[in-house]
C-alpha cells in the first residue's frame, strides 16, 4: 500500500519524538456533521450504514475533509461483536440498542458461540480496505473493539442499563459464569482487530467504557484480565511497524497504574484525571491520550483555545502525549468549534517538543 506521509500519531503512541502533539477525536464521524446525518439519512438507519463498506468509508473520511486530523478511525460501532455472536442487534428510537436474545445465566452463556469473523464482520473488514485505500496513506487509521465488560454490560443486560443490576449479579452470585462471558467475548475481540490489522488498521483502541463502573478488585476480575487477554494475543507489527495498542477505561483514575501493566502502548484519559497526575500513575510506561472534557466544545471559541492550552500544559514536556477529548464528540456541538480545537492544538503544541 501507499507510504504513510503522516505518521504523527503512530509516533506519539510509542512515544517517540514528533514536532507537535498529533490530534484525533472520538467520534470525529458523527452526528455533530451535517454531511454525516444526510449520510445516514440516505442509508436508513445506524447499522445499514455501518454494514455499507462504501458508506462506512464515506463517513469515515468526512471529518478528515473539513478538519487537518492526524488520525482516521474506522466507523463502525463496538456491538458488531456482540452481533457477530448471534445475539439479534437492533436499535429502538429514543432507547438505543436492544439485544433479542440477552445472556442471563450459565446455560446461555455456554451456549453462546465463539462466531467465525471473516463471515461474520466480513463487513468491517471490507471497510477497512476501502478507507485505506481512500486515505491512500494521508494519515494512519484506528480500528477498535468494545472491551469485554462493555460489551458484556449489554449483552446480559439486554441494552443500555442504568446501574447494570443484572451483570453485577452475575459478578456476585456467579462469578464463573461471568469470567467464561468474558473469555468468550475477549477470543471472539482478539479475532476481530487481528482482522482488523490484517486488513489494514494501523493502530487498534479498545473502549472500556463501562469496567470502571466495577470494584476495583472487580475491575480486575472482569474488565482488566479480559483486556489483558486481548492485548497478549493482538498482532504487534505489520509491514515492519509496530501496531500500537490504546486502552480506554473511561473513569479509570487510579487504576490507570494497573493498565499501564497490560502492555498496551497507550492510555486513554477522560477529562476527570489531570494529565500530569496520569503520567504519574502510568510513570511514563505508556503513552497518553486525551483529555480535553467535551462540553468544552459547547463553548466560546477562546474557551476552546484555553481549554486546548490547559489540557497541552498538563501533560507538559516530551513525547507520548496524542491530544483528544476526554470522550466522544456530542451531537449538539458547532463543527466550527472543532476548527479552532485542532488549530490551537497545531499551534500550540510544538512548544512542548524539543525543536
Amino acid at each position: 500500500m501507499t507510504a504513510l506521509r503522516n505518521d504523527l500519531l503512530l509516533r506519539a503512541l510509542l512515544r517517540r519524538p514528533v514536532p507537535r502533539t498529533p490530534v484525533w477525536i472520538m467520534r470525529q464521524a458523527g452526528r455533530y456533521l451535517p454531511e454525516y446525518r444526510a449520510t445516514r439519512a440516505g442509508a436508513g438507519d445506524f447499522m445499514s450504514l455501518c454494514r455499507n463498506p462504501e458508506l462506512a468509508c464515506e463517513v469515515t473520511m468526512q471529518p478528515l475533509r473539513r478538519y487537518a486530523l492526524d488520525a482516521a478511525i474506522l466507523f463502525s460501532d463496538i456491538l458488531t461483536v456482540p452481533d457477530a455472536m448471534g445475539l439479534g442487534l437492533h436499535f429502538v428510537g429514543g432507547e438505543g440498542p436492544k439485544f433479542e436474545r440477552p445472556v442471563q445465566n450459565a446455560d446461555a452463556v455456554r451456549a453462546l458461540r465463539v462466531p467465525d469473523v471473516e463471515k461474520t464482520l466480513g463487513y468491517v473488514f471490507d471497510a477497512v480496505r476501502t478507507i485505506r485505500r481512500e486515505l491512500d496513506g494521508a494519515v494512519p487509521l484506528i480500528g477498535f473493539a468494545g472491551s469485554p465488560f462493555t460489551c458484556g454490560t449489554y449483552m446480559v443486560e439486554g441494552g443500555s442499563s442504568r446501574g447494570f443490576p443484572t451483570i453485577r449479579g452475575l459478578a456476585s452470585e456467579a462469578p464463573e459464569v461471568l469470567d467464561e462471558l468474558m473469555d468468550k467475548v475477549a477470543e471472539t475481540t482478539i479475532e476481530y482487530l487481528n482482522a482488523q490489522i490484517e486488513a489494514g488498521a494501523q493502530a487498534v483502541q479498545i473502549f472500556d467504557t463501562w469496567g470502571a463502573a466495577l470494584e476495583p478488585g472487580d475491575f480486575r476480575r472482569f474488565s482488566l484480565a479480559s483486556m489483558q487477554r486481548i492485548v497478549d494475543g493482538l498482532t504487534r507489527e505489520k509491514d515492519g511497524r509496530r501496531i500500537p495498542v490504546v486502552l480506554f477505561t473511561k473513569g479509570a483514575g487510579e487504576l490507570l497504574s494497573d493498565l499501564a501493566e497490560t502492555g498496551c502502548d497507550a492510555l486513554g484519559v477522560d477529562w476527570t484525571t489531570d494529565l500530569g497526575t496520569a503520567r504519574e500513575y502510568v510513570r511514563d510506561k505508556v503513552a497518553l491520550q486525551g483529555n480535553l472534557d467535551p462540553a468544552t466544545l459547547r463553548e466560546s471559541a477562546d474557551a476552546v483555545r484555553a481549554g486546548v492550552a490547559e489540557t497541552l500544559a498538563s501533560y507538559g514536556d516530551g513525547p507520548g502525549h496524542v491530544f483528544n477529548l476526554g470522550h466522544g464528540i456530542t451531537p449538539d456541538v458547532d463543527p466550527d468549534r472543532v476548527t479552532v480545537l485542532v488549530d490551537a492544538v497545531h499551534e500550540l503544541s510544538p512548544q512542548y517538543h524539543e525543536s
